[in-house]
């Protein structure tokens, strides 16, 4: 029975990593288009969880530092297959990005990419169509009435506001308590989702205190072993402990920690920087280009589990404690509310960054409206529609 046991959950392990690794290998466009595709994936296709579970972990991810969509993609792991679940997740979405910057830092790509190139913004423009498509179904499940859909709108104008991770909290903050005070009794609660876990409080506890364990004593012990890999490993956990808003906003962070200590040249890293922008995945796996940069192989595993390693911590941490207090009636009516104020967060994104750097153009649009069309009305499989967005993309820029 044990052996039964086991091979069922190494193939829940497999269907988790092979899973992830499409993604992994796919997902162009950043955090707020990532969440469009793994919403697509496992929500739609392979219905491992449902909307509002989905909009659940969303949420709770918001309000941790970190890279948001590498986090939901843990917490999806985790309940699909327990800690190796969670790890599967995190490796194939992950891999593919770390190998293509660890290979461009070694010079595998010495004569570059220009960060113009029409290939690449034609995967800006498929980034616009996937998020709004993401937006459109979130926003029918999330803001189905006249309320959630004013929050909604409100969080979007208060990210407008404050455009950082401060504004983010507000509007999140602002949505749970006007969920609290005008959402109470009837309707559909995200808050009645369940999301499975194989963890409890005790284990939640345990990866919190090491969390703040670490985030304490690593600077001690830098500071008293003079260790170059124990300095770079406390650098880049505290980069991905302490970071609101995702790979954008880590990036000029990271900038400080390596050039100004002369680890990184400055050409170097704006190369790197530019290079992170035309691989799928998740932007903080530019941590795996800079420790190559700086050691080699060895150097970039470091750094890399690093700057994830709080993911990790946090979202197992967290959502043990999560599950109790989501079946509160007043948790409930906040989780609504915030659930509102995350579709507001999208709308925000994706005008800024994601319309902002994807539409320059009257063709750019058409060709975001036929992305748009191809995911909506033929329901093409979103691979397919980066890749051919990206050969449109090349080829208007040849002919224009």
């Amino acid at each position: 029975m044990s052996a039964i046991h086991r091979s069922d959950s190494a193939r829940c392990v497999a269907e988790v990593f092979f899973a992830f690794l499409k993604l992994g290998l796919t997902s162009f466009g950043g955090p707020v288009a990532h969440l469009g595709y793994f919403r697509q994936e496992f929500v739609e296709r392979r219905k491992w969880l449902d909307e509002s579970a989905y909009a659940d972990v969303v949420a709770l991810c918001q309000f941790l530092p970190g890279p948001a969509s590498s986090q939901v993609g843990i917490a999806i792991g985790l309940s699909r297959a327990g800690f190796a679940g969670a790890l599967a997740a995190w490796t194939a979405f992950t891999l593919p990005s770390a190998l293509a910057l660890v290979l461009f830092a070694y010079g595998i790509s010495a004569s570059g990419v220009p960060l113009d190139s029409g290939w690449l913004h034609g995967l800006k423009v498929a980034a616009v169509a996937v998020v709004a498509l993401a937006i459109l179904g979130m926003a029918r499940t999330l803001t189905p009435d006249l309320q959630r859909g004013a929050l909604a709108i409100v969080a979007t104008l208060i990210a407008f506001a404050v455009p950082s991770s401060l504004g983010q909290i507000a509007a999140i903050i602002f949505g749970g308590v006007a969920g609290a005070l005008l959402l109470r009794g009837g309707g559909s609660s995200a808050g009645e989702a369940h999301l499975p876990l194989t963890i409890n409080r005790a284990a939640g506890t345990v990866c919190l205190a090491l969390f703040a364990g670490l985030l304490v004593g690593l600077p001690l012990l830098a500071a008293a072993s003079h260790s170059q890999d124990l300095a770079l490993f406390d650098k880049f956990f505290r980069t991905g402990a302490l970071v609101f808003g995702g790979g954008h906003v880590v990036l000029p962070l990271l900038q400080s920690e390596v050039v100004a200590p002369g680890w990184v040249s400055n050409d170097a890293f704006l190369a790197g920087y530019g290079a992170a922008q035309a691989v799928p995945g998740p932007l903080f796996t530019f941590a795996a280009y800079l420790g190559a940069v700086i050691g080699g192989a060895g150097t970039a595993v470091l750094c890399l589990i690093a700057i994830f390693l709080p993911s990790f911590l946090l979202v197992i941490g967290v959502l043990p404690f999560w599950q109790e207090l989501r079946r509160l009636p007043i948790a409930q009516s906040m989780l609504r509310g915030v659930n509102a104020s995350v579709v507001g967060l999208l709308l925000a994104a994706f005008y800024d960054p994601v319309w902002t750097s994807g539409i320059l153009s009257k063709s750019d649009f058409a060709l975001a409206a036929a992305d748009f069309a191809l995911l909506y009305l033929w329901k093409a499989p979103p691979w397919l529609v980066v890749v051919l967005s990206a050969v449109a993309g090349q080829a208007l820029a040849t002919l224009a």
